[in-house]
């Protein structure tokens, strides 16, 4: 069964404008719209989704953060709604971030969308922390892909990091 089928059911699409897209929609929905929303509605869809991993943690079938885990798909452990995944993570758990140079990159030019940041200086901070509050253990690199329209925010499959372009967005946002 592929990624795509298994959390496609999750997601409502609908031609609601972007200011009332729900966070599934807004992850199936062009990411740069985002990067003009003001920080408060980036806040209140991240909230959102996290609120959304802790009802999914650990359940199979459509969720917002898979993880391929023995051959199946599972919800990653839930995100705090607090959580600042721009912040600094564990230091005792360094990985190899290497960041796939074919197809859909991540764009190198700072935004203040990313509190300064490059989108992929923040994909590659938001990364680590996933990581971390994940307990993902690996031996060499982890790849780390930009999905953009991806019916997920993140997923963990086969030593690869998709990160969803609007989950970056709104991970991203200034939580104070």
């Amino acid at each position: 069964m592929s990624l795509v089928i298994v959390v496609a059911a999750g997601c409502g699409v609908g031609g609601a404008s972007p200011r009332s897209l729900s966070s599934s929609q807004a992850l199936i929905s062009t990411a740069e719209w985002l990067e003009f929303e003001a920080p408060q509605v980036r806040v209140e869809l991240f909230r959102d989704v996290a609120r959304q991993s802790a009802i999914q943690a650990g359940t199979r079938g459509a969720v917002l953060f898979p993880m391929n885990l023995n051959g199946e798909f599972v919800a990653a452990p839930a995100l705090d709604p607090a959580t600042d995944l721009l912040g600094p993570t564990d230091a005792g758990a360094p990985w190899d971030l290497q960041f796939e140079n074919r197809g859909d990159r991540f764009s190198d030019d700072r935004r203040d969308a990313f509190q300064g940041l490059s989108e992929r200086e923040a994909a590659e901070q938001i990364a680590r922390s996933l990581l971390t509050l994940w307990n993902v253990k690996v031996d060499g690199p982890v790849t780390v892909v930009r999905v953009p329209g991806a019916p997920y925010a993140a997923a963990w499959i086969d030593g690869e990091l998709r990160l969803n372009p609007s989950f970056v967005y709104m991970a991203a946002a200034p939580t104070r």
